[in-house]
């Protein structure tokens, strides 16, 4: 994959970034309301978020709200969250995204603008979201994309795997007055072993993608929303390196998988 160009408009919209701050908050606000109205949220993990510096989210996404309910999880920072671009052209989430400081991506092609500004928002200090499959999987975790490891490559990132397991039925229960139980997890930080290189074999970026999405396996809640990946015995930590979340630097070695999460596998 080419080395995209650094548009001015790139540029200009990652300097945006610290006035959208007191959007974010207030939007942020009323996510966490309407999550407390309808569901019961469980959020755990919460540590494993770095409190400042380069970081990308890696989030699954079976349902429609997946990643606004992420947005709202985040207390201490917010995210700058990538939608699809038709999303903008809907009159009822179209404004919010517009109104939030989102940013987009075109599906079915190499969007350079899209990878650009993911890696520019992280080496400036921004904690971005990106779901790895690239749309929705309602059946489970699906076989990811190369832009998601292409972007943690070309940035050196802190990933952090983020699950929602409880939303698929979500519609259904509004009727009924019953609030269905939904669980956000925060997995363990890693980062890509890259030593020192710019560029990475094709290869070894799809061997990458596949080392990451069992990770965000291991962080849901929901054994049947884990897909292709729900065989955790197949999981590798070759080319990944678990770190510190406050400081970024390597653990010594890869820390206890959250049992809840992982379901005691």
């Amino acid at each position: 994959m080419s080395e995209p160009s650094l548009d001015a408009s790139v540029q200009a919209f990652v300097a945006r970034q610290p006035g959208l701050a007191w959007r974010r908050r207030w939007l942020c606000a009323f996510i966490r309301f309407w999550m407390r109205i309808l569901g019961r949220m469980t959020i755990t993990g919460m540590e494993h978020v770095p409190p400042s510096g380069p970081t990308l989210i890696i989030m699954n996404h079976a349902t429609y709200l997946d990643p606004v309910v992420v947005m709202g999880a985040m207390n201490e920072r917010f995210v700058v969250p990538m939608s699809k671009a038709e999303n903008t052209r809907s009159p009822i989430v179209g404004p919010f995204i517009w109104w939030y400081g989102a940013y987009t991506v075109n599906r079915g092609v190499v969007d350079r603008q899209a990878l650009m500004t993911s890696i520019e928002l992280i080496k400036a200090g921004q904690m971005i979201a990106i779901s790895p499959e690239g749309t929705r999987h309602p059946e489970g975790l699906s076989r990811p994309k190369d832009g998601v490891v292409y972007v943690a490559s070309k940035s050196d990132a802190v990933m952090v795997p983020v699950a929602v397991s409880g939303l698929q039925n979500w519609q259904k229960t509004i009727p009924t007055l019953r609030r269905p139980k939904v669980q956000v997890n925060f997995g363990q930080p890693f980062r890509l072993k890259l030593d020192g290189r710019t560029r990475i074999p094709r290869d070894e970026l799809s061997a990458m993608s596949e080392e990451l999405m069992y990770q965000l396996s291991r962080a849901v809640a929901d054994p049947a929303l884990r897909g292709e990946y729900a065989d955790l015995s197949k999981t590798t930590t070759e080319l990944i390196e678990f770190v510190d979340p406050r400081t970024g630097e390597p653990l010594p070695a890869a820390p206890a998988v959250h049992s809840e999460a992982a379901g005691g596998d």
